[in-house]
C-alpha cells in the first residue's frame, strides 16, 4: 500500500540507449533519498540491472515496450527505412498501449508521471488525468524528423589494391544505400510522437540539449531545417535559441485533460535542469581506491601510478563487442566522407499485459545487425603501431590547414618512443574498425571499430576546442609512417563491453598494454581514473566525462541530431576532440588522444586533487525536492478548484517559484 502522505511517481524510461537509463536511475535515487520517501515505479524496456542503484533504494521496476528504436546495421550508421518501419509498427499499437498504461496509472493512484523521453508516458498520463514532467535533453520527434536530412552517410569503401593482396576471409556484406525519407511520409508519423510530448506539463531540460519543439514554438519541425547542410552545424537561430533563458520561450498551449478530470492546475513551463549523472565513489580518487579498481581489472601494480601511466578507456555505450575467431592481414581504409550529397526524395491494482522482454540489443542504443557488424569489424586495426617510434619525427601535416590545432592544443613531440612493433589485430564488434600492431613478440589481436563522417560543428560565437583529425593524405604518407594508436609507450587501454575471456580466444593473448574491464564495471569510477575516453557521443558518457574532468575523444554519428547539443555542451563544460572516420579506421588515434589529454590534463589534475565533491548529488537532490514541491502545488491547485495561474515570479536562477 502507498503511504497517502507521500507522492507516487511513475518514471517512463526510453530503452534507446544506456544514457537514458543511467540518468533515470540517478534521478530516481535522488527522489528515493527524500524524507518522506516517495514511491517510484520505473517502466522501461531497458534491462532491470541498469537501474540497480535506484532499485536498491526501493524503486519498483516493470519491463514494458514503451517506445520504438532506431535501427543501425553498424554501430554508427542508421538504416532510415527500417527505422521508419519499426516506428510504423509501434504506432499501430500505440492506442492499445496508452489505454493499458492509463488504466494502470489510475489503479496505482499515480500522482505524477516522469518521462525520459518516452512520448507514450506523457500520452498515458494525460489520458489518466495525471500531470507529467519531461526530463531530457532531446525528444524523438526531432530524431525521427531528421531521417529526412539530405546529408548522405556514405559507408567506408574498401581499397581494391589492398584486397587484391590480402583478400578478406569472407565476402563483405553490402549495406543498403543511405536514402533520406521523404517529409511526406515522415510528417504524419512524427506528428503522433510530437502530439504525445505536447501532453507534458513541465519540461526539465538537461544540459546538452537541442530544441524541444513540443514545448517551444520555435524552432519548429522538421529538424533538418535546424542544420546547415554545407557547414554541418546548427544554424545561428538554433544556437541563439539554446543560449536564451528558457523563461523567454513562447510555448505551445497546454493540452487539457479529458473533461472527466479537473482542469490542469499549473501552466506549462520549461526549466533548466542540472547535470544528472551517477555518483563516483570518493575512494577512487585515492591511491588505494584507484589501485583496487585497476587490480580488479587485471592491471598490474606497476601501472597504477597516474604520474607514470596514462589510461585510455575504449567504451561505446551499450554496444556488445566480440573478438573474432580468425585473422585478416589486409587493411580496408575508409575514404573520408565527401561533402554531404543532396538526394531527391519522392513525393485494485490492474497491470497492463506484460510485454515480452526485448533482447538486450533492442533495449540499448538501437537494433543492430550483428552479422554485418562481425564482418565489418574483421577488417579493423591492422596496420597501426601501438605508439610512435621516433621522437624526432615532425608532426604529421594536416590535410586542411583550416582545421589546424588551436595554439593551446599544440602537440608535444618530445616523447620517448622506443617500443618495437609488429602487426596483429583485435576486433571489437559494435564499434568502428581500426588498425593496430603490437610488439613483435606477441601474437595478439586488437580492437576494431566502424566509424562515420564528422557531425556538424557549432557556429556563431561558440569557441570549440574540439579539433577534427584528418592526418596524412595518401600522397604525403611515407611507407614507414604507420598509423599509431597511442602517443607513446606510457599509455595503456582498458576496453569495456567485452566478455571476460575475450582476450584469450584462439589461444592468443591480449597485447601487454590492453586490458578487458569486467562486464559489470561501474563506469563512473572507471571514467574517473581515465586520462582520456574514446567512444561515441551520448549523454551518459558525456556527462560522466564532464563530471570526472576526463577528456573525450569521440567518433561522431551524423544522423543522430542530438549530438549537436552534446557537442555544444562539451565545448564549454569539458574537452571534446573529434576523431574522424578515416583516422579511426586506420588506427590513427595517437594525435587525437594526445590533443585531448593535453587540453584537459590541468583540469584532470585539479579533479584528482579535490576528489569527489558531492556537487552533482546536491544539485540532483535539490531538483528532486523541487519536483515534489511542484506536484504538491498541483495537488493544492486541484483541491482549490483553480485553473493555472497566469503570472508567477521565478527565482533568480530560473529554477523554482517564489510565489
Amino acid at each position: 500500500m502507498n503511504d497517502p502522505k507521500t507522492s507516487v511517481f511513475v518514471y517512463y524510461c526510453s530503452g534507446h540507449g544506456y544514457g537514458h537509463a543511467t540518468r533515470v536511475s540517478a534521478f530516481a535515487s535522488h527522489l528515493l533519498r527524500l524524507d518522506p520517501r516517495p514511491t517510484v515505479h520505473i517502466v522501461s524496456s531497458a534491462p532491470k540491472h541498469v537501474f540497480s542503484d535506484s532499485v536498491a533504494l526501493g524503486a519498483l521496476y516493470r519491463n514494458a515496450h514503451i517506445d520504438p528504436v532506431i535501427v543501425q546495421p553498424l554501430a554508427y550508421r542508421v538504416d532510415r527505412r527500417k527505422s521508419v518501419e519499426v516506428l510504423q509498427r509501434f504506432l499501430e499499437g500505440k492506442d492499445r498501449k496508452v489505454a493499458e498504461e492509463s488504466q494502470w496509472l489510475r489503479s496505482i493512484k499515480a500522482d505524477c508521471v516522469l518521462s525520459d523521453a518516452a512520448f507514450l508516458g506523457c500520452l498515458a498520463a494525460n489520458d489518466a488525468g495525471v500531470p507529467s514532467i519531461l526530463i531530457t535533453n532531446f525528444s524523438f520527434d526531432s530524431v525521427y524528423s531528421y531521417l529526412s536530412t539530405p546529408f548522405i552517410d556514405e559507408p567506408p569503401q574498401p581499397d581494391p589494391t589492398l584486397h587484391a593482396l590480402h583478400p578478406p576471409n569472407k565476402p563483405e556484406p553490402e549495406l543498403e544505400p543511405d536514402v533520406p525519407v521523404s517529409l511526406d511520409e515522415l510528417v504524419p508519423l512524427v506528428k503522433q510522437i510530437h502530439d504525445g510530448y505536447r501532453c507534458a506539463d513541465l519540461l526539465l531540460r538537461l544540459p546538452g540539449a537541442i530544441p524541444l519543439p513540443s514545448f517551444a514554438v520555435e524552432p519548429s519541425l522538421p529538424s533538418q531545417d535546424w542544420v546547415d547542410i554545407q557547414t554541418r552545424a546548427f544554424k545561428p537561430f538554433v544556437v541563439d535559441h539554446l543560449l536564451r533563458p528558457t523563461w523567454t520561450y513562447q510555448l505551445h498551449e497546454q493540452i487539457p485533460f479529458p473533461p472527466v478530470y479537473p482542469p490542469k492546475a499549473l501552466p506549462r513551463e520549461v526549466r533548466p535542469a542540472p547535470l544528472l549523472v551517477r555518483p563516483t565513489d570518493p575512494a577512487v580518487y585515492t591511491p588505494e581506491g584507484r589501485s583496487r579498481l585497476l587490480t580488479s581489472i587485471g592491471v598490474p601494480a606497476h601501472l597504477h601510478d597516474p604520474e607514470q601511466t596514462k589510461i585510455l578507456i575504449v567504451s561505446f555505450g551499450g554496444q556488445v563487442f566480440h573478438k573474432p575467431h580468425s585473422r585478416s592481414h589486409s587493411r580496408t581504409p575508409s575514404k573520408a566522407s565527401t561533402p554531404p550529397g543532396m538526394h531527391n526524395t519522392p513525393n485494485g491494482s490492474v497491470h497492463p499485459k506484460a510485454d515480452h522482454p526485448l533482447p538486450l540489443a533492442e533495449t540499448q542504443e538501437s537494433v543492430v545487425d550483428q552479422g554485418q557488424h562481425a564482418q565489418a569489424l574483421n577488417e579493423a586495426l591492422k596496420n597501426a603501431k601501438l605508439d610512435r617510434l621516433d621522437a624526432s619525427s615532425p608532426p604529421a601535416p594536416m590535410q586542411n590547414p583550416a582545421r589546424a590545432l588551436p595554439a593551446h592544443l599544440t602537440l608535444d613531440v618530445e616523447h620517448p618512443h622506443t617500443r618495437p612493433r609488429g602487426h596483429s589485430q583485435l576486433r571489437v564488434e559494435g564499434a568502428p574498425p581500426a588498425a593496430v600492431p603490437t610488439s613483435p613478440r606477441m601474437s595478439a589481436q586488437m580492437p576494431a571499430f566502424v566509424t562515420i563522417p564528422p557531425t556538424p560543428r557549432p557556429v556563431d560565437g561558440f569557441e570549440v576546442a574540439e579539433p577534427s583529425w584528418d592526418g596524412l593524405g595518401a600522397d604525403a604518407m611515407d611507407v614507414d609512417d604507420e598509423p599509431c594508436i597511442f602517443p607513446d609507450a606510457s599509455w595503456i587501454a582498458i576496453v569495456c563491453g567485452v566478455p571476460k575471456d575475450w582476450g584469450r580466444e584462439d589461444g592468443e593473448e591480449l597485447p601487454e598494454n590492453f586490458f578487458v574491464a569486467p562486464r559489470d564495471v561501474y563506469m563512473p569510477d572507471l571514467t574517473a581514473v581515465a586520462d582520456v575516453l574514446l567512444g561515441k557521443l551520448g549523454y551518459g558518457t558525456v556527462s560522466e566525462c564532464v563530471d570526472a574532468c576526463t577528456p573525450f575523444v569521440y567518433v561522431p554519428r551524423p544522423l543522430f541530431i542530438e549530438e549537436h547539443g552534446l557537442r555544444l555542451f562539451l565545448s564549454h563544460a569539458g574537452v571534446g576532440v573529434e576523431l574522424e572516420r578515416a583516422k579511426y579506421e586506420q588506427g590513427e588515434w595517437a594525435d587525437a588522444i594526445e590533443a585531448a589529454w593535453r587540453a584537459g590534463r590541468e583540469a584532470k589534475a585539479r579533479k584528482r586533487r579535490e576528489g569527489e565533491t558531492g556537487l552533482r548529488q546536491k544539485e540532483g537532490a535539490r531538483m528532486a525536492r523541487e519536483v515534489v514541491e511542484w506536484v504538491e502545488r498541483w495537488k493544492e491547485g486541484v483541491a482549490a478548484g483553480a485553473g493555472p495561474p497566469v503570472d508567477r515570479v521565478r527565482s533568480s536562477d530560473g529554477m523554482g517559484v517564489l510565489c
